[in-house]
């Protein structure tokens, strides 16, 4: 009861100074602003990218060549990982239950008089669909018979037949990828966006194909992407890729991989680990408009207690206790800190989303977990009880005779 009355005159002292107040909260607003903004955007970077890793199954793994800081141009090309690695790992380790190569490009499509580049065209095999759960709408997937029988089909994402004007009905139709025919056999399902890239504009034609279209050379760089037969085996099949890639790469015992393996956790936990860089830095930097929106609240509490002397004494010559003329000022100082993180807070989401569909390449919808949402309340009571206290300290000290003779 003592508390809401309190919090009643502390509101009412609020509105008598609407201005003051609200530019008193200024730096809280700002910084919880800037915390919530940047938050929303990496979160829901961090949960499309978690989402999509999880969608590949815990049994996922990933290599790829591994070209050292420091390597010049020609030190690089030297570092290669090619689909007959792949296949060899495929041959000798029992562990995989499925493997496809990939080889990554971008090169113009043609039907008719359309012209369209996509945002990939990806050379794989039969096993990319399963490997990557990333299924086909309508039509079928690469098969073993079109790449042994080296046909020259391909499978699009859901936006290419609009882009290329293929009609309601893609399959079938011939089209050129690069200065190479190939015939639409299938149209992915939709997948959306994924660092930038529009997964329903990508273009898969079989392995051979792709060495065709981007050159040999391209052969050298091919990333591994495979599934573990369980869970259980994925540390094993793990070192073994690594002891027999180490043996075809005749790499010495002392010399560093030129290649890394990567499974489902570990990219997550590297992910992670720069999405929590990201955060931390941004919160270090706002923290200072937290700490300026902080001693705002100090200077204006400390004029307020000057102003509303004669009111303090009043109230203690009436029988009001030290500790209700502390709790008065410190619950003013809280409200004016929570006022100022709920406005940040509401600011900060407004301008997440805002930006997310503004940046390029279809950002992932701001997202604001509710640890971001508890941590913005509780630091902005924070700042209002720590900067709050001594002015209110200082309004309880207060004697009531001199309060009284206040002019």
């Amino acid at each position: 009861m003592i508390f809401l009355e309190n919090f009643r005159i502390a509101i009412a002292a609020l509105r008598a100074n609407k201005m003051r107040a609200m530019l008193t909260t200024l730096g809280i607003v700002i910084g919880v602003a800037a915390v919530i903004t940047v938050v929303s955007l990496v979160q829901g970077l961090q949960f499309m990218i978690s989402k999509q890793l999880q969608g590949v199954g815990a049994s996922y793994i990933m290599v790829v060549p591994d070209i050292p800081h420091g390597r010049n141009d020609l030190a690089a090309h030297q570092v290669k990982l090619t689909w007959e690695d792949g296949r060899a790992l495929r041959d000798k380790i029992g562990g995989i239950r499925l493997i496809t190569p990939v080889i990554f490009g971008q090169t113009h499509m043609h039907y008719r008089d359309r012209d369209h580049q996509p945002d990939g065209i990806l050379g794989v095999n039969q096993d990319w669909q399963e490997v990557m759960n990333f299924n086909v709408e309508h039509g079928r997937f690469l098969s073993q018979i079109d790449l042994d029988n080296r046909r020259n089909v391909a499978v699009v994402g859901k936006d290419v037949p609009d882009e290329l004007g293929l009609g309601k009905d893609p399959i079938g139709k011939e089209i050129y990828v690069g200065k190479f025919p190939a015939t639409v056999i299938g149209v992915m399902e939709e997948k959306g966006h994924e660092f930038g890239i529009n997964l329903d504009d990508l273009v898969y034609i079989p392995f051979d194909s792709a060495l065709a279209v981007f050159g040999r050379k391209a052969g050298d760089q091919v990333q591994l992407r495979l599934q573990a037969a369980n869970t259980g085996v994925i540390d094993e099949v793990k070192d073994s890729i690594k002891r027999n890639l180490r043996q075809r790469h005749r790499i010495l015992k002392d010399q560093p991989d030129d290649f890394q393996v990567l499974v489902q956790d570990e990219l997550l936990a590297t992910f992670n680990k720069i999405i929590g860089g990201i955060t931390a830095v941004v919160g270090g930097v706002v923290s200072i408009a937290l700490l300026v929106g902080g001693i705002g609240i100090m200077n204006i509490m400390l004029v307020s207690v000057t102003e509303r002397t004669r009111e303090i004494g009043v109230r203690k010559a009436v029988g009001a206790r030290r500790r209700d003329v502390l709790l008065q000022f410190l619950i003013e100082a809280v409200t004016l800190s929570m006022v100022g993180g709920t406005l940040g807070l509401l600011i900060g989401f407004g301008l997440g989303t805002g930006i997310a569909k503004a940046l390029p390449g279809n950002w992932p919808p701001a997202h604001v977990p509710l640890w971001a949402v508890s941590l913005s309340f509780g630091f902005s009571a924070l700042v209002g009880i720590f900067f709050g206290i001594y002015p209110a300290g200082k309004a309880a000290r207060l004697d009531p005779i001199d309060a009284l003779r206040w002019e």
